[in-house]
């Protein structure tokens, strides 16, 4: 048993894209390619309808400005 905690011999020598297959295969690939915080303001973004984000607004706290 070695002292390390290398996961796996020789994982330094792989590469990203097979780092992400990895990762891919264990956690899936759920993450979209564009997230909601990349979208223009108003967007409805992948299908959606935008009701969260005007709900957001319209029940914005005073306090959080607006």
């Amino acid at each position: 048993m070695s002292a390390t905690n290398d996961p796996e011999p020789g994982a330094e020598q792989r590469g990203p894209a097979v780092d992400r297959r990895r990762l891919d295969e264990v956690f899936g690939t759920t993450l979209p390619d564009v997230t909601r915080d990349e979208l223009d303001p108003g967007s409805s973004g992948a299908g959606g309808t935008g009701r969260d984000e005007r709900w957001y607004r319209e029940n914005r706290p005073p306090h959080h400005g607006g």
